[in-house]
């Protein structure tokens, strides 16, 4: 069974920044893409960023240009470097992988969240 490890959640002030880690656990052959999302009280779960096998990004436009999304392939580690945090950045965020057990097919796999507050 693989799961997904998340940390580096808490509590900052306004244009604080934070930086949270994901690495998968288990039997693992390969991983694919990994991204971040993340969901508000009230709201839909969206897309934060994402990072394929390769190393290529995609950003919401919302944390365009204050969150770094970067992944170490020696460790299969994900992280998100947020910074210029705002209260609108308040959320559960979840890592997500698609990951290729060694038995079995690529499937995705979800994080148990991360609480992150934006407040002073």
């Amino acid at each position: 069974q693989v799961l997904l490890v998340e940390s580096g959640g808490g509590l900052v002030q306004p244009g604080g920044s934070l930086r949270l880690s994901c690495v998968p656990s288990g039997s693992i052959f390969s991983i694919n893409d990994m991204g971040w999302y993340r969901q508000a009280p009230g709201k839909q779960r969206e897309l934060v960023a994402t990072i394929t096998r390769a190393g290529n990004t995609i950003y919401a436009s919302s944390v365009k240009g204050r969150f770094t999304i970067s992944r170490d392939y020696a460790k299969n580690t994900v992280y998100l470097q947020m910074s210029s945090l705002k209260p609108e950045d308040t959320a559960v965020y979840f890592c997500n992988a698609v990951v290729r057990p060694t038995f079995g097919s690529n499937r995705n796999y979800w994080g148990q969240g991360t609480q992150v507050t934006v407040s002073s």
